[in-house]
């Protein structure tokens, strides 16, 4: 059954004037991407990933030295939330992202810079920027590990540790939001499409082409590709 509350509120809350953010936030090992992937087709939106991934290239770091060297995670982690912020503003105000500020939770677990970028206006002014999107909080579910060649031994644990530091960042922000519990993809498309349709967000014509340009010039950030799995869930190994 759908949070009928949490729906009523999102739609109350959120009025579609031509620009829309679109957040998928949770653990690991959730279905974030595919969700992100399938909004980003239907409904003609950038898409944005890999942020992690194209952070830890720029830095030439591997995971090996990420789990030893705290100095170097710490930069890490610092380095995928301002990224993740200043790619979102690339986009004018419009995108679908398979996160927003989900590395923190990890960066709670793995480093001692969270009370510095708690503490900063700069991520109280995200968190409000956030507030007036769209978010999804997608739930996790042992149906869903699984070995993927980026993570190594997911942990069920890990997973319900993220998953419960990403929804007290919801709460203590005032973030309306809508659970996704359902393990069954058919649902969850089911459950975006109702709060996209009555936000007012239609599928676009030709499933995106419109877009594909942008996304393009876009780098990694893009729609059409299959993504690997965000390299910060490692860390929880």
């Amino acid at each position: 059954m759908l949070p009928y509350v949490a729906i009523l509120d999102l739609l109350l809350c959120f009025t579609y004037l031509g620009a829309m953010r679109i957040y998928f936030v949770g653990s690991h090992a959730t279905g974030k991407t595919t969700l992100c992937r399938f909004v980003s087709q239907r409904y003609g939106l950038p898409m944005i990933t890999e942020v992690a991934r194209a952070v830890l290239a720029e830095m030439e770091a591997t995971l090996d030295t990420l789990r030893t060297d705290m100095d170097l995670v710490c930069e890490y982690q610092h380095r995928v939330f301002e990224r993740q912020v200043a790619i979102e503003k690339l986009h004018n105000g419009t995108f679908v992202s398979d996160r927003a500020f989900d590395n923190l939770a990890y960066a709670a677990e793995h480093t001692t810079i969270v009370a510095d970028i708690l503490g900063d206006k700069r991520f109280q002014d995200y968190m409000q920027w956030v507030s007036e999107g769209l978010v999804f909080f997608v739930r996790p579910h042992p149906s869903l590990l699984r070995e993927d060649g980026v993570r190594a031994g997911v942990s069920w644990e890990s997973v319900l540790r993220i998953d419960g530091m990403i929804k007290l960042m919801l709460e203590q922000h005032r973030i309306s939001y809508l659970p996704l519990e359902s393990v069954s993809m058919q649902e969850r498309v089911r459950a975006v499409e109702f709060v996209l349709g009555r936000s007012g967000l239609q599928p676009h014509r030709g499933n995106g082409q419109a877009v594909e340009d942008e996304r393009e010039a876009s780098g990694p950030y893009r729609k059409g590709r299959r993504l690997p799995s965000d390299l910060i869930t490692t860390l929880s190994n």
